[in-house]
């Protein structure tokens, strides 16, 4: 009877010992004698010393900082470029059986496509169209690390850092594209003050008296101030027909 008591006493032990908790967030990687045995769910397990052992894979989403990285776009520019990026495992016996510390994999694989992204771009694709290089980003780390069981849900670039002579030359021209449209924009408000002018000008001259109506109105428009000088002007229709009586 005592040797049945301790037998049930050592098992009640060696239960207690061998449970394990997985967390909601967490996905169990079993192996029994060194060999893989299953994924295990949230809940209490039961891993039992020496022959049995399990790691734990958080599933949560995950935001990696990936360091500044210095390269060489496509136009030779110097560029240091930073990111972040979002990722989770949706695959817990691959993200440790197909590859060693999967985190540090990924943000190894992110610097160096972030470097060869950047130099097939030119400078000015990289700063206007960073949405986009955040997404070819994203397409090469995906496929990459689909077999180690990790998704990558999102890259987006934080910040790309250029020479400070770099800068200059960027602002430089700048400053030369908005003084171009300023002379675009007046040359064309001209052009089409001249064209306004011109159909007035040949509305005015197909109407008998228009012009002369159109200077009394003017005027009329100067009479309100005292202070103006008025010179009048004499309307071609009045000299035409002096012209025509003349010639009778």
């Amino acid at each position: 009877m005592p040797f049945i008591f301790s037998l049930l006493l050592l098992a009640l032990i060696l239960v207690l010992v061998s449970i394990r908790q997985v967390n909601e967030y967490q996905r169990g990687v079993k192996f029994q004698i060194g060999k893989y045995k299953e994924e295990l769910q949230p809940g209490w397990r039961l891993i039992f010393p020496v022959i049995q052992s399990m790691t734990k894979v958080d599933i949560r989403v995950k935001a990696v900082d990936v360091p500044f990285q210095e390269a060489i776009t496509k136009d030779n520019v110097s560029a240091k470029v930073n990111a972040v990026i979002y990722y989770k495992v949706i695959d817990a016996p691959k993200a440790i059986l197909e590859v060693e510390h999967f985190q540090f994999a990924v943000s190894q694989l992110a610097q160096t496509t972030m470097r060869n992204v950047v130099g097939e771009l030119e400078l000015d694709e990289l700063l206007a169209n960073r949405e986009q290089a955040a997404q070819k980003i994203k397409s090469i780390v995906d496929a990459a690390t689909d077999p180690w069981g990790v998704k990558v849900d999102a890259v987006e670039l934080k910040d790309v850092i250029l020479p400070d002579n770099m800068q200059r030359v960027i602002a430089k021209q700048a400053e030369a594209e908005r003084e171009r449209r300023a002379v675009v924009i007046k040359s064309e408000g001209e052009v089409s003050a001249s064209q306004n002018l011109a159909d007035a000008a040949q509305t005015l001259s197909s109407q008998a008296g228009a012009l002369h109506l159109r200077t009394l109105n003017t005027l009329n428009d100067l009479s309100s101030d005292q202070s103006n000088t008025v010179i009048f002007a004499l309307p071609l229709e009045v000299l035409r027909a002096f012209e025509k009586f003349t010639q009778k």
